[in-house]
């Protein structure tokens, strides 16, 4: 059985790496990090993802999984290596491969011959073929080594389900060996294969992703419209959701997307192409209406209340979505840095993403410990992601713990219908108003 080693234990490469495990391939994760290996070597995932920590548990006991910070010792045992690091974002938009280079530099030194070569990070279009010619080149031998393009579809929340159940596997490849070899790895994964060369792969990563976040951006910019005319979003994405062409995935309206690849991969791709002399009308638009909606909620509560200055503020949600503890990119914590600089005493809660927000907000907020502890005595509420705690909230909740009942929803988590005794504003929705309430300016 060949050897696989995930270079880099990130969210991809810690769950790619796992689930091969789960199959009975053997797996070595290696990273740089002695506190993350260590952590997981003690059975402990450093992210959360369900499902996720009790799989490193199992393969552990089982010896199908392994940890190391030793890089070296992981290529030179390696028969296929992914490389799974980061291409975080420059300033200008591009990604950065500062990272996946210094992975090239060691596959280069230590990899051995016939080690196939699988790129899992998004890296931009045309990067495989330059990666692959630079290793070669710093390779003291004489047989070539290959490398495939297989880019992940994973989302966080639910991504040991979108990697082991997936509805595709792609493969850019170059020869029909490099096939045959990933699809022995992926045996047990029961996916559909779509085959192709190295630079459509890594489109269909690229384009896949654009096209979600495009998705989203229609259907916010939609939904801003309806306020506007006095249309009910609900009804309007009911109506094309049922559409087989259209489908109800990702016709959500809301405060925008966040997370670790909508924003960076819509920014990458519409560099790429106007280096390329290309300019992308529509990925420029959904970048510029996400940028747009993320503070849209925070807009009209200043409209209603004049100031957020000593106003007492609760923010429920600050994960990007539910199920993950990412703060990457997130609506809830770009609203909050925004509140506190307006000089609002704003006290934070979610379920999963506290640790982490601690690191980002420091003192600057005050933390619950429960979603009704969090809008106790508040003069408003945002809501930025809809965890099951947040969603079972109820009007008389509301209406009862907070000092003036004013709830900013920016997921639509509730029924209008429902919220009696709230002044409610939600996303392309008719507002919920309480009487004729009088502000304090």
């Amino acid at each position: 059985m060949e050897k696989i080693v995930m270079a880099g234990v990130g969210y991809v490469g810690l769950v790619t790496g796992v689930s091969l495990a789960q199959t009975g391939k053997h797996v070595i994760c290696a990273d740089i990090s002695e506190m993350k290996i260590a952590q997981l070597e003690e059975g402990i995932s450093p992210i959360y993802e369900p499902g996720l920590e009790e799989m490193i548990q199992q393969n552990l006991e089982k010896g199908t999984l392994h940890f190391t910070t030793d890089m070296r010792a992981a290529y030179a045992q390696a028969d296929i290596i992914f490389i799974c690091v980061g291409t975080p974002e420059e300033l200008d938009g591009s990604a950065s491969l500062k990272f996946i280079y210094e992975v090239a530099d060691d596959i280069a030194n230590y990899a051995r011959e016939n080690t196939l070569i699988v790129m899992k990070s998004t890296v931009p279009v045309g990067t495989n073929r330059q990666l692959i010619d630079y290793i070669n080149a710093r390779r003291n031998a004489e047989e070539q080594l290959e490398i495939v393009s297989a880019p992940e579809f994973l989302s966080q929340g639910t991504a040991v389900k979108d990697t082991l159940e997936g509805s595709r596997i792609v493969l850019g490849v170059e020869t029909l060996q490099a096939e045959k070899r990933m699809r022995e790895v992926y045996a047990g994964f029961h996916q559909p294969f779509v085959v192709t060369d190295l630079v459509s792969a890594e489109m269909i990563k690229y384009a896949s992703n654009d096209f979600l976040a495009l998705k989203i951006s229609f259907i916010n910019d939609i939904a801003n419209l309806c306020e506007v005319l006095g249309a009910n979003i609900d009804g309007v994405t009911s109506g094309m959701g049922l559409d087989p062409r259209i489908g109800k995935a990702f016709l959500n309206a809301g405060v925008g997307y966040g997370g670790s690849c909508f924003p960076k991969d819509t920014k990458a791709l519409y560099r790429l192409a106007e280096d390329a002399g290309y300019k992308m009308r529509t990925v420029k638009a959904a970048i510029d209406v996400n940028q747009a909606q993320i503070y849209k909620l925070l807009h009209r509560a200043e409209a209603d209340f004049g100031s957020f200055a000593g106003r007492k503020v609760a923010v429920l949600g600050l994960t990007f979505k539910p199920n993950t503890d990412d703060l990457r990119e997130s609506p809830g914590i770009w609203n909050v840095l925004e509140l506190v600089k307006a000089g609002a005493n704003v006290t934070v809660y979610d379920p999963v993403g506290m640790e982490n927000a601690r690191r980002v907000l420091g003192d600057r907020v005050t933390y619950a410990k429960s979603a009704l502890a969090g809008i106790t005595d508040a003069e408003m509420c945002f809501i930025f992601t809809e965890w099951q705690e947040i969603v079972a909230l109820t009007s008389q909740d509301f209406s009862e713990k907070m000092r003036r009942a004013h709830v900013y929803d920016g997921r639509n988590c509730f029924d209008i219908a429902e919220m009696n005794d709230v002044h409610y504003v939600s996303v392309g929705r008719p507002e919920r108003q309480i009487g004729q309430l009088e502000l304090l300016k």
